[in-house]
């Protein structure tokens, strides 16, 4: 297709608005390979024996493992934390909606109880009134 081809196609899409995305992977695996290199490097132009260079690799091998650990044990630690703080505030909250629930429960009880009262009063009421009425055409 040449140039010309695709001069009319633009003229449709111009008016619509669009989005880019772009995707960026994580900076690790880049961060790794340059840890990579740059140690190689090292011990290439190293002025130290080769003994002292591996002692000081340990070193420094050890010095990481432990601070991975430190890392893995904090992040643990941390949504360790997080984790009872939702389960506790999820908890408060089911309590609450527990407590609500009995609280309407209660008071459709009550106004269930009340309004059978208030129809039994009026019934007697009626009939009383319905009684006096029929004394007095009796009485008629």
């Amino acid at each position: 297709m040449d140039e010309r081809d695709w001069e009319g196609e633009d003229e449709e899409y111009e008016a619509e608005p669009y989005v880019i995305i772009e995707k960026q992977e994580s900076a690790i695996g880049p961060f790794l390979l340059g840890i990579a290199l740059g140690a190689g490097v090292a011990l290439l132009f190293a002025p130290q024996s080769g003994e002292e260079t591996r002692g000081g690799m340990a070193r420094s091998a050890r010095r990481a493992k432990t601070a991975a650990q430190d890392f893995v044990e904090d992040v643990s630690d941390t949504v360790a934390d997080k984790i009872k703080e939702v389960k506790s505030t999820v908890e408060d909250k089911i309590e609450a909606t527990l407590d609500s629930v009995d609280d309407k429960k209660r008071r459709v009880t009550n106004a269930y109880h009340a309004g059978r009262a208030a129809a039994r009063e009026a019934r007697g009421e009626l009939e009383q009134r319905i009684a006096e009425s029929k004394a007095a055409y009796k009485d008629v």
